[in-house]
This record gives structure tokens, sequence and C-alpha cells, in this order.
């Protein structure tokens, strides 16, 4: 079909979609230790706010405890101040060269309550490529408007836009599966 090209910048933002609901799931904290939750801490480096990571190595030595080692020695106090000022609602056990945040086994309750924030996360998603749908659509409606293209191309492309939708709907939904699978794993 000669207008698949022209389906390739709606079917990259539901990829991107994909990407923003991954990385949202990234900072839902699971009871095991992600260093990706620490990616949207950042600290004060010499007038710049800077992401921890930037400036310590991050570790993950066991599956419940994060070590944040600074680079700069001097900066383990600012480090420590920002992860208790953080939302990760885990304050950091300071030993004089590093910092260790020790996860503590979810709850039932919170649990469920992360499942949830998740199942959530995944309808946003849905709307945003459901959006993207409606946005193609209309562009091919506005090509067939101004007769770019025939009724029957544009048929078939309002058949192919919709199966693109529905794939990327099941990503989703197998994204939001998967996440809550791991939240309820004891």
């Amino acid at each position: 079909m000669e207008y698949k090209q022209d389906l390739k910048p709606f079917e990259d933002k539901m990829v991107k979609t994909l990407s923003v609901l991954d990385n949202d799931f990234n900072t839902i904290r699971a009871g095991r230790a992600n260093p990706r939750l620490l990616d949207q801490i950042t600290i004060d480096y010499y007038g710049v706010e800077t992401p921890i990571n930037q400036v310590a190595n991050i570790q993950v030595p066991e599956a419940r405890m994060i070590v944040v080692t600074p680079w700069d020695a001097s900066l383990l106090r600012e480090l420590e101040r920002a992860l208790q000022m953080s939302d990760l609602g885990i304050p950091p056990n300071n030993d004089g060269k590093n910092l260790r945040l020790i996860f503590p086994p979810l709850t039932e309750d919170r649990r469920r309550d992360l499942t949830k924030q998740v199942g959530k996360m995944g309808e946003e998603a849905k709307v945003a490529v459901r959006n993207i749908r409606r946005e193609a659509i209309d562009a091919f409606k506005n090509k067939l408007k101004h007769k770019e293209i025939s009724e029957d191309v544009y048929y078939d492309i309002e058949t192919e836009i919709q199966q693109l939708t529905d794939r990327f709907v099941e990503k989703v939904d197998e994204a939001v599966s998967a996440k809550d699978k791991e939240l309820m794993e004891i």
C-alpha cells in the first residue's frame, strides 16, 4: 500500500507511548530494588541540578538493597538529604562512605494499591494510543476531503490504523499484566 509510510509517524508516536508507560512503571517501587527509582532524584552540584546517577555509583548488591557511592565524598550529606526529601519513603543508612537504601517487603494492601496504580497508568496509555488513532484518521479524512486519496484507499488506511491501534492496546495490556504479576510476587 502506497500510504503505509504515512502511517509511520503515528506508529512512532504509539511506540513512544509504550516507552513512556515503561518508564512510568520503573518509578513504581515494587519491593525489589531498582536503580531506576533514583533517576528522578537530583542534587545541587556546583549550582546545577544533577541526577544522582551522574555523581555517584549506584549498585544493587541484593534484591532489596541499593547502595549509592558518591564519586566525591563531600557529596555524601547532599545525597543523603536528597534521598530523604524524595518520595521514595525509604530512609538512607549512611555508613560514612555509602548510602544504603533497604526496601522493606510490600504488604498485601500496598501491593493491591500499586496494581490499581499500574492499571490506571495502563488506561492512560490506552487513551493516548486511541488519541493517536483519532489523529491519524482525521489526517486521512482531510486527505480524502481534499481528494488526495480515494474512498477505497481511505477505508483501507482506516482498517490499517485500527489494526495498529489494536496491536498497541494489546501491548499495553501485556505490560500491565507483567507489572501486576511482578507486584503480586512475594
